[in-house]
């Protein structure tokens, strides 16, 4: 707040609820009366036009009645008064009014009266102007460079420029890119045009090439030219000011030098007229409007800027020179010349406070009264200041802040699930084609120790649950009372949830001494849903597609004791396998092993384990914990389900893209039912009636077409609901299985959580691919990362749709490979040190499941392989490796992606790749021939490389070692494989910094020398 308040010379209120804006106040002497006068002209909204000629009142006194020249109502609103040379044939002066849909322009003129009554004013309508678009604001100028007079150029709100020459309407031209309409000004000097467009930046267009501008598009038939015939501009010049403006200002007090002033929402700038920036001030508070005017001193310029905070700024370019207190926020200032008196500030608010005032200050008459002199007691004032310096200190702890605890809490909100189903089910309109669909009673209890103002309650669910009612309101709370709900859950959509949770948030006001409407307040809870809401025991399942095995530390405990609410109690603890039939239709078996501490989970559907595995493991740590059991754990050793995980990935995003397809040939055939409409609309108008030439035909099939997709888009939407709800859970359970697998802590695994599932909703525009992608790809480069090139490389900031999966699959795979070698989990960069991890190795099949699987060689990176594959590997027909081997040579298997390499001695070694046809027979060669040109054969070649290891010594006694594959096409290791390092395996020195690779793969590496 400023020292200073503004000098009251003369102030009015206008009408009652009456509104005002920027455009809205005027100062020009309007009736030409010749003495240098100015006149205050004021239009509103409400359509009141006001002519003021305001005179000195003292302190305490009202406005005369003659100050107000003028009052008229013109029935429209009001929304620009400006004076100037609008009348062809004189130089006097004549008011222009703007209307939404009209252009008016008045003579304003005074007549002599007698003693009694005063000067008689009255306004004469010369000519106007009825617009075809909604006008925002004008602005005026001598266009074109005309002498003695003015044009009038109004821009609508579509982002028309209408140029009028007086009585004449001369042209109409759309301003390029608009979206909304800014501030407008006209530059003399320049003869162009100055507004600021939605993309933030001043743009300035010339007179000249708005004029012999071409259409917008020479292309458009006849009938859209008629609705839009407006004109394409080509802009002069460009700034961009990076934020919205308030308003702009082209002065130029000095005849060689001109100036363009814009006010944005943080920032003055001030430009020439080239659209270069002559100086920019940074503003520390919110704007309203301002106006520059002439400075005394010589090259500067006085600007007056209004803010929000009722203070009016003066600056002379960049430096504060005054800051005054105004009584109200102006929407408009002016300065004017008035009775001797030049400079007095005019300024208008929203609601009608019309003030003329000057900058000064009033002599402080108020004194100090004198202080009894008395001796000071300074033990007194030191235990004082302890007193209240501990005051100070308890007001400032921030840990009292929030509650320490529940029962602290204002409003405690609690929510009981009914142990039981519902014997009559209360779901609503559920899509479930099973039988009777189940609900569940949920309580939720609200108890408040101080009074609640205006309390909600909302319960959410995440879909395909649904409560019978979500929204509660309440009557105000008085303290320690409670409200009690209840309401039930089912589920609606025809899938399963990836989640038996949900959360209870009760809003509500506490009003205190200084606000009595109340202070925002908000508490919440979630609570779990039982797994009977989903599905109900069944006749376990020996076959299924998909199986998971967890270990334990500790024996097996009877499913009888830990899922009582579906095992058969008459089989005791005999009962080592369960069912689960979701009620969609699929079912999910549960085994438990009599001789190891593994469970077994497997189901047809890979994201119908999830649920059943979260509910196996949630319970057996609560048994253990009521046995006081600290130390029991849940490890995961088994393969990584990745290739399932991508169909459902693949299956999401093939509906993403379909949903992209139905969208845009709904869009073509919208346009193209709006075409045949305009067509028919025409004939329908055309007096002269003519044939309709099966239009009304070809609208009707466009129309079914139109329903046609709009169904099937919906039905894709549908699929792509549930699909996204599968890979959810599907998601959910490899989090799960990734954390048991390499025994994450807590923070890692909620860091997980959020790279893999950051959407509760899946939406065309953010998508859950590109978002994992990203998230994925931010953790290979930060934490996971190999090296410091990998940290220096950027992601893109814009996240699009991608063209295909194939990116985000490779990401997740190598995400969970670097975790195999050893990567942590941290939202630092400085943690992309590898630290040791244990490989997952081989679980042995359970003894009683009728289904054995293979076992996993330790190490391997076989584990991110499908079951699918590991089946093709076992019926493989042919020959062994040793068929084709050299004498004396060893064997070693292993991935194409790890070639096992020896440790190598010497500090030199070769490298050569070929086919080795030493101690082969022809018949073995041509049948080898056979087996790699098959191409169901060569498939399985890519996952599996046999390399031959000669061991030998040269003349120094050095050790030599060749290696050889014994396949003759084995080219795609070059396309897994980017650098020689992705070909060596862990545990492994690779001492030759330079090795050159010749052989067969010459021609598709060209020699290339590849760096360790």
């Amino acid at each position: 707040m400023s020292l200073f308040k503004a000098r009251d010379w003369w102030s009015t209120i206008l009408g009652e609820k009456e509104e005002f804006d920027q455009g809205c106040l005027c100062v020009a002497d309007v009736d030409n009366s010749g003495s240098g006068q100015d006149k205050v002209i004021v239009g509103s909204y409400n359509g009141y036009l006001r002519i003021f000629n305001p005179h000195p009142v003292k302190p305490g006194d009202e406005v005369q009645p003659e100050d107000l020249l003028l009052e008229v109502q013109l029935r429209e609103p009001i929304l620009q008064v400006e004076v100037g040379k609008f009348v062809s044939g004189t130089e006097g002066l004549h008011l222009a009014v703007l209307h939404c849909r009209k252009l008016c322009v008045y003579a304003v003129s005074g007549t002599q009266g007698n003693v009694e009554h005063g000067n008689q004013y009255q306004i004469k309508l010369m000519y106007e102007h009825n617009l075809q678009r909604t006008a925002c604001n004008m602005t005026y100028g001598p266009f074109g460079g005309v002498k003695g007079r003015d044009l009038i150029c109004i821009q609508s709100m579509d982002g028309m420029l209408m140029l009028f020459e007086q009585e004449s309407y001369a042209f109409g031209r759309f301003l390029p890119g608009f979206l909304l309409p800014g501030p407008l000004a006209y530059s003399s000097r320049t003869d162009s045009f100055i507004t600021v467009s939605s993309c933030q930046q001043v743009e300035s267009y010339k007179y000249q090439v708005l004029a012999f501008a071409t259409d917008a598009d020479e292309r458009q038939d006849t009938e859209e030219r008629k609705l839009s015939s407006g004109k394409r501009l080509a802009v002069d010049w460009v700034l961009n000011i990076g934020e919205q403006a308030r308003d702009i200002c082209v002065v130029s007090f000095n005849q060689g030098v001109s100036s363009v002033f814009v006010l944005g929402e943080r920032n003055f700038f001030c430009l020439k007229d080239n659209g270069q920036i002559r100086f920019m001030k940074k503003l520390d508070y919110s704007p309203s409007c301002f106006i520059p005017y002439c400075s005394v001193q010589e090259g500067t310029i006085n600007t007056l800027i209004a803010n929000h905070s009722k203070m009016l700024n003066v600056y002379q370019d960049v430096t504060l020179k005054w800051a005054t207190q105004l009584p109200c926020i102006p929407v408009s200032v002016k300065v004017a010349n008035f009775q001797d008196l030049k400079g007095v500030i005019v300024t208008l608010s929203d609601d009608g406070h019309l003030q003329c005032s000057y900058l000064g200050t009033d002599p402080s008459l108020f004194q100090a009264p004198k202080v009894d002199s008395r001796e000071i007691n300074y033990e007194e004032m030191n235990a004082e200041m302890k007193e209240l310096q501990k005051i100070i200190r308890e007001a400032t702890k921030t840990q009292d802040i929030l509650p320490e605890s529940e029962k602290q809490r204002d409003v405690i909100v609690t929510a009981e699930v009914s142990p039981d189903l519902d014997e009559e089910s209360q779901a609503i309109d559920s899509e479930v084609k099973a039988g009777p669909v189940p609900s569940v009673t949920v309580k939720i209890t609200i108890q408040s120790r101080v009074t609640a103002q205006k309390p909600n309650l909302a319960v959410c669910v995440q879909a395909p649950l649904a409560v019978t009612c979500d929204q509660f309101v309440f009557d105000d709370l008085e303290p320690d009372s409670s409200e009690t709900v209840v309401l039930s859950v089912f589920l609606k959509e025809n899938c399963s949830p990836s989640e038996l949770e949900g959360t209870c948030m009760v809003s509500y006001n506490i009003p205190t001494e200084l606000n009595p409407e109340g202070i925002p307040r908000v508490s919440q809870c979630t609570f779990s849903l039982p797994l009977k809401l989903v599905c109900f025991p069944a006749q376990p399942s020996k076959a299924a597609n998909h199986k998971l095995t967890i270990d334990t530390n500790k024996p097996p405990i009877s499913f009888v004791i830990i899922f009582p609410d579906f095992a058969d109690p008459s089989e005791g603890d005999q009962a080592n396998a369960l069912g689960f039939q979701f009620l969609t239709g699929s079912k999910t078996t549960l085994l438990a092993s009599k001789t190891s501490q593994r469970y077994r989970i497997q189901s047809d559907h890979l994201e119908d384990l999830w649920l059943v595995t979260k509910e196996l493991i949630h319970r057996l740590e609560e048994h253990f914990k009521k046995q006081n059991c600290k130390d029991f754990a849940c490890t995961f050793s088994g393969s990584i389900p990745l290739q399932e995980y991508f169909e459902l990935i693949d299956q999401h995003f093939e509906l993403r893209l379909n949903a992209e397809k139905y969208q845009e040939l709904l869009s073509e055939r919208a346009v193209q039912f709006r075409a045949i409409e305009r067509r028919l609309l025409t004939r329908f108008k055309d007096k002269t009636p003519a044939p309709l030439q099966h239009l009304d035909t070809l609208l009707e099939g466009t129309f079914r077409e139109v329903i046609a997709l709009a169904d099937a888009a919906e039905e894709n939407q549908a699929n792509m609901f549930q699909a996204f709800a599968k890979l959810k859970s599907a998601t959910h359970l490899v989090i799960m299985l990734i954390s048991l697998w390499q025994k994450l802590s807590a923070d890692q695994t909620a860091i997980l959580e959020a790279t893999l599932l950051p959407l509760a909703e899946d939406t065309q525009e953010l998508g859950w691919e590109e978002t994992v992608d990203a998230a994925v790809s931010y953790l290979l480069r930060t934490c996971l990362s190999k090296s410091s090139k990998e940290q220096a490389l950027t992601l893109s900031s814009q996240l699009s749709m991608p063209k295909d999966t194939s990116r985000l699959k490779k990401n997740i795979t190598l995400f969970c490979d670097r975790l195999a070698k050893g990567g942590r989990l941290s939202l630092s960069t400085d943690s992309a040190t590898q630290q040791a991890a244990v490989m997952p190795g081989g679980c042995a099949t359970i003894p009683e499941s009728d289904l054995e699987e293979r076992t996993i060689i330790p190490g391997s990176t076989a584990m991110f392989a499908s079951h699918e594959e590991t089946t093709k590997q076992k019926s493989k027909p042919g020959y062994s490796p040793k068929d084709f081997a050299a004498p004396g040579v060893r064997f070693v298997k292993c991935d194409g992606m790890q070639l096992l390499m020896a440790t190598v001695l010497n500090l030199n070694f070769c490298l050569k790749f070929g086919y080795c046809t030493h101690g082969k027979s022809r018949e073995q060669q041509t049948d080898f021939l056979k087996i790699i040109e098959d191409p169901i054969n060569r498939a399985h070649l890519k996952g599996l490389a046999t390399v031959v290891i000669a061991d030998e010594k040269d003349e120094k006694g050095a050790r030599k070692i060749e290696i050889g594959f014994e396949f003759l096409s084995l080219i795609f290791i070059s396309r897994f494989a980017s650098t020689l390092r992705d070909l060596i395996s862990i545990g492994f020195e690779f001492v030759h910094m330079n090795a050159y690779v010749y052989g067969n793969f010459r021609k598709d590496l060209n020699a290339k020398q590849m760096d360790n």
